[in-house]
């Protein structure tokens, strides 16, 4: 048994994740093998050395509320870590475009590279009035 005074906690405040969902009993839930991935992108303070998936355990969650102890075998140190952890949800989209136009540009295909070049060819060289050449005149 480990005394929860002798660790070092480390918190982790709301990460967010688009994959790793399952349905369960209680509805969908986070899978743990991901929460356990995730934590492996973290070095560990003491030596900075990455944690592995085999020295992370899962102490429990609740809702998006995870507790997970981590061991460093490089430095033989150990933390607990609290982790807010949720589903990335899509941002709103604000504009003033209408649906159709939405559309249209959605429709209209990525630039090539010529393009692009084209363009900085074209401003490269240009000394006008943008208005005019918009048609604001």
């Amino acid at each position: 048994m480990i005394s929860l005074t002798a660790l070092t906690w480390r918190i982790l405040i709301s990460v967010n994740l688009k994959l790793g969902l399952v349905y369960g009993i209680t509805g969908w839930i986070m899978e743990e093998g991901i929460i356990k991935k995730l934590i492996t992108s973290l070095k560990c303070s003491a030596c900075g050395q990455c944690y592995e998936v085999g020295n992370i355990e899962v102490l429990g969650h609740h809702e998006d509320l995870w507790f997970l102890s981590v061991f460093c075998p490089s430095c033989r140190s150990q933390y607990l870590v609290a982790a807010v952890v949720g589903v990335e949800r899509a941002p709103e989209i604000i504009t003033d475009l209408t649906e159709a136009e939405m559309v249209r540009l959605r429709d209209a295909g990525r630039l090539t590279a010529d393009e692009v070049l084209d363009m900085h060819s074209f401003l490269k060289e240009f000394d006008s009035d943008f208005s005019r050449l918009f048609g604001g005149e």
